[in-house]
């Protein structure tokens, strides 16, 4: 009977899911948590999706993927659905289903495609698979259930503010402040206090840095390379898939186990979900100005003139990057998982430019010029930057300690 359970307490490593079975062991070696992790992030680019309907599509697959395989002999509090599967189901088979029973139900314009996927995974297997894919499907679509009433609809939007210090537009996606968590207990803890005070010494000097590094009719090609590789506008996976992405390149170098992998796919797609929670409250909680309006409307030194390196104003408020705090969020359960931020890797985002990879000596290291490059940018103040990075690191600590603990 399907259970449905609030994420507890978990250790950092070890064993997943449970010893698979010899059968298991003898099954062909396919990556399916890449794979439908990469449907998912297909699917972002092709429906233009928010970061923040980004966010929670890749947490749905990967909670599923993670309690299917879990459900199978696993260690571990499962992080929404619980049970137990078929004990010599497939693993892998109930990986495949639950993801593609997930994107089915969320993207069917594109079912024909994850079908194919799903028939061309399960064929590949010999053991359990019937089972194992009947157990996933069940587990994808109690968690597509299970969330359906988790407040990301219907969109909501704040109306276009006025006067000193106040973001101008009208911005969609406000709802995202009251869902409903995957694994914190209360993402409103982790909304800041406010930005520093426009006559504040602090905003001074954020205003006077941004005006130049983010000017954007100074040539500053490093600068402009910089925000373009992070930039990650509508059409790409969103930075939350980029932390994604990471994490799978790093788990494939590592030949993570099935049990594990699914695991860090669950935590991390779970902390950047939690994370857009705090990030919207807290940028409808204070609706600050964007550096263009702020510079533009200066009342020392305006300059009408001025236009950001991004070339663009931005289409939320400003305080906080949430770049920076997804970054945050993804270095922090990276560095946590692998009991190390110390890991080199290579990544070229979906916006990178030529499509050129960049190289970081840890994961402290990209998150924190990801969110550098929003100055950079001309699109935030550094206070922005550094408020953001600290939500994230803060959301995924908490997932970090109290989910999917070994039982």
């Amino acid at each position: 009977m399907r259970k449905l359970l609030i994420s507890v307490l978990v250790g950092l490593v070890g064993a997943g899911a449970g010893t698979p079975t010899a059968a298991q062991s003898a099954e062909p070696d396919i990556d399916v948590v890449a794979s439908w992790n990469g449907l998912a992030l297909d699917a972002v680019r092709a429906a233009r999706a928010t970061d923040a309907d980004a966010a929670r599509l890749y947490a749905l697959v990967n909670v599923a993927m993670f309690d299917a395989v879990n459900g199978i002999g696993g260690r571990r509090e499962p992080a929404l659905i619980g049970g137990h599967g078929p004990r010599h189901a497939n693993r892998q088979a109930a990986a495949a289903a639950a993801a593609h029973a997930v994107l089915t139900r969320t993207d069917p314009a594109r079912t024909a495609a994850y079908d194919g996927e799903l028939a061309a995974d399960l064929g590949s297997l010999r053991h359990g698979v019937n089972d194992g894919a009947a157990w996933g499907r069940h587990v994808g679509e109690a968690v597509v259930a299970a969330r359906a009433d988790d407040g990301s609809t219907p969109v909501e939007s704040q109306a276009a503010g006025s006067g000193a210090g106040v973001f101008r537009a009208a911005w969609s996606g406000v709802q995202y402040r009251n869902v409903r968590p995957f694994a914190v207990a209360n993402p409103g803890r982790y909304v800041p206090g406010p930005p520093p005070a426009l006559d504040s010494a602090a905003y001074a000097s954020a205003f006077a840095e941004v005006a130049v590094v983010g000017d954007g009719r100074i040539p500053a090609p490093e600068s402009l390379a910089t925000y373009q590789f992070w930039s990650l506008p509508a059409g790409t996976s969103q930075p939350p898939g980029e932390w994604l992405r990471i994490a799978s390149t790093v788990a494939a170098e590592r030949d993570l186990g099935l049990a594990d992998e699914v695991r860090l796919g669950a935590l991390i797609s779970m902390a950047l979900a939690d994370t857009t929670v705090a990030t919207v409250g807290t940028k409808y909680t204070y609706r600050h100005w964007r550096p263009t309006t702020a510079i533009h409307e200066s009342a020392t030194a305006p300059d009408p003139a001025w236009v950001s390196r991004a070339g663009s104003v931005g289409s939320s408020p400003e305080y906080v990057s949430g770049h920076s705090s997804y970054s945050g969020a993804g270095a922090t359960v990276l560095a946590g998982f692998f009991h190390t931020d110390r890991i080199a890797f290579s990544h070229a985002t979906d916006s990178a430019p030529g499509g050129a990879a960049r190289s970081y000596p840890g994961f402290s290291a990209a998150a924190a010029e990801a969110g550098r490059s929003r100055v950079l940018g001309g699109l935030h103040f550094d206070f922005s930057n550094r408020a953001g990075l600290e939500i994230g690191r803060a959301v995924a600590r908490e997932v970090l300690a109290t989910s999917l603990r070994a039982r």
